[in-house]
């Protein structure tokens, strides 16, 4: 079986041909690994493949899996949970499979929120850079107790849970908002409320929803105006659930005291590569970046060695699967147009 892995990365390859439990399958896989992100001018470079393997960031709308249909490209492997930047009904027309890795180590998103919100909370990252320049000094370090405080978190799925779970252990009130209650949060101490209630009594706000049409901009303007005065925000989930000119304008206006994220709306451009000696061609997320209140993370709350191993075990098991059950079966982490 070929497999054109596109948006690879040296930790990547390195971890997949090292890791013996991966070496002893990899084998009967002959992967050719690109550097380059998948698009629409290099969707050709993996004809003759039987599967592409594509990450977070890469194109899979309607003209790339067009092309890929050309090049006689027959499934689609995501090494990530989230499916919305592929276009199903395209993938479902040109008969190709669309395999993905629905849960990987919700440990380790669950427990980077809570780095970020002691990061932002603390002041870590500042003092850090100070003491490194000598400069012991305690102004402006000025932190809060999470104890105590009310904690809304958004999306009570297996990483959501986990979150509202660690947060209890910090002594503080947790209020979920949610389509589907889990029993599970509600067993722990959980209280469910309505999204706009959770905005109005919330000193902090974690998201961990899908993004979904509905879920699109859910943190816009109004959103904002009915959070507390100096409201907290976390998103460890997709960059799209926050509005970008509304979180500036709140940040700008005092409204929201901090905001620590790991992925951002616009970071396709800018994610997992080195931009170092270039001017950022997005303005807005060159302005959050200025903001002293603001904390942006490369998109690595997975990036675990944990997670790797489950993200590519479960990738390597999709292939396989796909290899053995034959294009017209039903496979077990398949995603289907609803």
């Amino acid at each position: 079986m070929k497999v054109t892995v596109f948006s690879s990365k040296r930790y990547e390859r390195d971890f997949l041909r090292q890791h013996p439990t991966l070496t002893r399958v990899t084998p009967h896989i002959d992967f050719e690994f690109l550097a380059m992100p998948l698009s629409e001018g290099t969707a050709p470079l993996a004809a003759g493949s039987d599967a592409v393997c594509a990450f977070v960031n890469d194109a899979l709308d309607a003209p790339v899996i067009a092309r890929l249909a050309e090049g006689a490209v027959r499934c689609i492997l995501l090494r990530c949970a989230g499916f919305n930047h592929v276009d199903l009904a395209a993938a479902s027309k040109h008969r190709i499979k669309v395999l993905r890795v629905p849960a990987y180590s919700p440990f380790a998103v669950a427990e980077f929120a809570v780095a970020l919100l002691l990061t932002v909370g603390r002041k870590t990252h500042k003092a850090y850079n100070r003491t490194r320049e000598s400069n012991f000094s305690l102004a402006g370090l000025m932190g809060f107790d999470v104890n105590g405080k009310t904690i809304g978190v958004c999306g009570t799925g297996k990483i959501g849970r986990l979150f509202a779970k660690i947060m209890l252990a910090f002594g503080t009130t947790v209020l979920a908002y949610d389509v589907y209650r889990n029993p599970e949060a509600e067993a722990m101490g959980v209280e469910y409320v309505s999204k706009d209630d959770l905005f109005a009594r919330s000193d902090i706000i974690s998201l961990h929803c899908p993004l979904l049409p509905s879920t699109r901009h859910m943190i816009d303007a109004e959103a904002i105006r009915k959070m507390k005065t100096g409201v907290i925000l976390i998103n460890t989930s997709r960059g799209e659930l926050m509005d970008m000119d509304a979180l500036i304008k709140g940040l700008k206006g005092k409204k929201i005291g901090a905001c620590a994220m790991d992925v951002v709306e616009g970071e396709a451009e800018l994610f997992f590569d080195d931009h170092s000696g270039e001017i950022l061609e997005d303005d807005r997320i060159s302005m959050l970046m200025s903001f002293p209140n603001v904390l942006l993370t490369p998109h690595i709350a997975f990036c675990t060695d944990t997670a790797m191993l489950n993200i590519w075990g479960t990738t390597v098991s999709n292939m396989l699967e796909f290899k053995e059950a034959g294009p017209d079966a039903t496979l077990t982490n398949e995603v289907i147009i609803q």
